[in-house]
């Protein structure tokens, strides 16, 4: 395969928006906390306790707002507090863990790792404005990641216990350079030949985004995805077959649709996002590919028609000419082929994931992921075992572990292009 491969892949645009902070968004930061007039901390988190179906939270002193929100990859419920700094106690509610740390210098964040299909059906201020209490209801697993990505709560205590804002205020201007341009894609490793395929591989989480945390040894998801990422680079480069890039090489946050993102502005013949899961039950182990699914794809489909600019550039192909029924039927073709070869991958990931690695029985999941709705890019999202089982944690965090995690989707890759190429 590889230098046999006649077929240049052309480039996409990327309809997204890149956030970007640099150093001097810190300065400000912290000039802001230091300042008189910068954010006050009206006091502290005191408690978070588990209740019949929820949980609450108490604080010593009033704060200004909260808002309820849905985290997926693995599912999570976050609640940021504005005005109050996090204390260090957790709690387990009937849903899983609470947690909390400090998001910013005037906002405490909240993650509840979720260990059931639930979402927040109501949340609301103690009468006292001093508490916050969160109900929980439950979702059927097909709902499951379409609502917790649609959960959003904005709150406000009562108005005679809302935190005042601060009376004196002050401004700083700083002229700041201008914004970065949004070229700056990651490398690419292996033959400075752009016929062969080129694999993009997403080191899930990142930064201040944990991911799962392993109770065997505290190990974070982000940094073993992280190093089964390099590993998987460095075995698919040694193949000399294929060009790969990462999206991320060290521990910095990247926003879900970035990550697709990049893939898409890269022109990658395959996304491969790098997971590992979590669960309540401390039994469950095994890995599991995902691929997007039916359902997920209608709706990215619609979602792709109906934009109002639509001068995307679908598999090569403009969409800013076409009517809404033709973008329709150019999305809709473009994505039942790139799911097509999504699967095609996953059935041979699992087939060389079960000669070596610990697989699910139901190896092969369809799920609505964000990172997996890329229109035009084969995209899988591989969760290579549970931190949250002693073996599985063990293995994942072992150099030994990680490399056969490394070698098994490096056959799988390999053995797909090879397919492939053998059909055309």
């Amino acid at each position: 395969m590889g230098m046999g491969i006649n077929e240049r892949r052309k480039m996409w645009t990327f309809w997204g928006h890149r956030r970007h902070k640099g150093p001097m968004g810190f300065f400000l930061l912290f000039l802001l906390s230091i300042l008189p007039g910068g954010p006050a901390l009206a006091g502290n988190i005191v408690a978070v306790e588990a209740m019949d179906r929820g949980a609450v939270i108490r604080f010593d002193d009033y704060v200004s707002s909260a808002r309820v929100f849905g985290l997926t990859q693995p599912g999570r419920i976050a609640v940021d507090i504005v005005g109050v700094q996090a204390g260090k106690s957790s709690a387990q509610t009937q849903v899983g863990l609470m947690r909390q740390g400090q998001f910013n210098p005037d906002t405490a964040r909240l993650v509840l790792d979720l260990t059931k299909s639930v979402t927040v059906r109501e949340a609301r201020f103690g009468s006292d404005g001093k508490s916050l209490q969160l109900f929980f209801a439950p979702v059927a697993a097909t709902d499951f990641w379409d609502q917790l990505s649609r959960l959003r709560l904005d709150l406000f205590p009562p108005d005679l216990f809302r935190k005042a804002p601060p009376k004196d205020r002050y401004s700083v201007s700083v002229d700041l350079p201008a914004p970065r341009s949004v070229k700056g894609l990651p490398k690419i490793y292996g033959p400075n030949d752009v016929t062969l395929p080129l694999i993009v591989i997403d080191a899930g989480h990142g930064g201040h985004d944990p991911g799962a945390i392993s109770p065997h040894g505290g190990a974070h998801e982000k940094q073993v995805t992280l190093s089964i990422a390099r590993k998987t680079r460095d075995a698919l480069v040694a193949t000399g077959r294929v060009r790969v890039a990462l999206t991320r090489e060290d521990d910095h946050f990247i926003v879900l649709q970035d990550r697709y993102g990049i893939a898409r502005r890269l022109g990658a013949d395959l996304f491969i996002s790098i997971h590992a899961d979590s669960a309540g039950n401390a039994t469950a182990r095994g890995a599991t590919v995902y691929t997007l699914s039916e359902v997920a794809s209608d709706r990215e489909a619609r979602r792709l028609a109906a934009r109002e600019n639509k001068a995307d550039i679908i598999n090569g192909v403009n969409l800013g000419g076409a009517t809404g029924d033709v973008s329709s039927i150019l999305i809709d073709l473009t994505q039942r082929e790139t799911m097509n070869v999504s699967a095609d991958f996953a059935k041979m990931l699992v087939f060389e994931g079960t000669r070596s690695l610990t697989m699910r029985s139901e190896s092969h999941k369809f799920a609505s992921f964000v990172v997996l709705k890329a229109p035009d890019t084969p995209s899988v999202l591989f969760e290579t075992g549970y931190l949250s089982n002693e073996f599985d944690a063990e293995f994942l965090t072992s150099a030994a572990g990680q490399s056969k995690v490394a070698s098994t989707l490096s056959r799988a890759i390999d053995g797909h292009f090879s397919r492939r190429l053998a059909m055309r």
